[in-house]
């Protein structure tokens, strides 16, 4: 790493030349990273923005003040609002994402906003991509080649990871997580193992994930580890006729249970349930009852720090 920038709501990390991670601590719930591209000409571009206005606004501070003018062009890796809600504030900006990212956010609109109505959100404006691609898309930021992948459903449907071939830098979205539980109802488990193989042959050297502390390819081994416990943990719930909750209140995390936001086993329990049935990959779920679920194991709704 090469150095460090404080921005007033984030930390922007180079962590290749020319290249940074925005980190906003804590990880947790709605406090995503974001990523910087700036090539030797002064192109820009940037990887996902932020949950609320003022977030937004912050990041787009942070990358004014290493960039000689603001990106001209934005990569959603995938339609969560706290990775694309703050796309308005970079009016400059050509929006990417996979196809399936921009039907999504049109579908799914502002609705994150009223599962956690008290943040103050801003005044939001849905700008979703303008430029959509189906399985991989080469961007060049002036002498900086950045391959857009999609690797099939993960996360979510529609993900998107950003893999810097030169500077063996991954942007990996919210397919890797440091230090927050990983959530996959809308994507899949199968799928997010599947995914994390593919990353694991680019053979990254720094990654910077969806949520936490940019890292390196341990992450990978992670994530893999916990997806491996969650779908042992409903094959025998299943085999035991136990509910998701229920499964989830007799599990032992071990290690996994010092991760944030561990309430999202409930959801990603349904998950590995519905593949262990037959359900296909990225099939739809009902993600309103999945959070209730989600709340009744928590004790209530889980904190967002947005």
């Amino acid at each position: 790493m090469s150095g460090a920038v404080q921005g007033t709501e984030g930390r922007l990390e180079e962590v290749a030349d020319g290249v940074f991670g925005y980190v906003q601590p804590d990880g947790g719930w709605c406090l995503n990273n974001a990523g910087l591209i700036v090539a030797g000409d002064g192109q820009a571009a940037l990887v996902d923005t932020a949950a609320t206005e003022a977030r937004a606004r912050a990041l787009r501070a942070a990358v004014l003040t290493v960039a000689p003018a603001a990106p001209r062009t934005l990569v959603n890796t995938h339609f969560h609002g706290d990775h694309a809600f703050g796309n308005f504030v970079f009016p400059e900006a050509l929006v990417i994402g996979h196809e399936r990212a921009r039907t999504e956010m049109l579908s799914a609109g502002l609705h994150l906003t009223g599962l956690w109505p008290d943040v103050c959100w801003g005044d939001i404006e849905l700008v979703p991509p303008a430029l959509t691609f189906t399985d991989r898309l080469t961007l060049h930021v002036g002498d900086v080649r950045a391959e857009l992948l999609h690797l099939g459903p993960a996360h979510t449907s529609n993900d998107t990871v950003v893999w810097l071939p030169e500077q063996r830098v991954l942007f990996a979205g919210d397919l890797v997580m440091n230090g927050a539980t990983p959530f996959v109802p809308m994507g899949s488990v199968s799928g997010s193992l599947t995914a994390l193989a593919a990353l694991r042959e680019l053979g990254p050297r720094a990654i910077v994930p969806g949520h936490g502390p940019v890292a390196g390819p341990e992450l990978l081994d992670d994530a893999e580890r916990y997806l491996l416990y969650v779908r042992e943990l409903a094959r025998e719930g299943m085999a035991a006729g136990l509910s998701p909750v229920d499964i989830a209140r007799k599990a032992d995390l071990g290690a996994f249970g010092q991760w944030l936001d561990s309430e999202r086993l409930v959801p990603n329990l349904h998950r590995a349930i519905a593949e262990e049935r037959g359900a296909a990959p990225g099939s739809p779920v009902d993600m309103t009852a999945l959070f209730g679920e989600m709340i009744e194991f928590h004790g209530g709704v889980p904190a967002c720090g947005a």
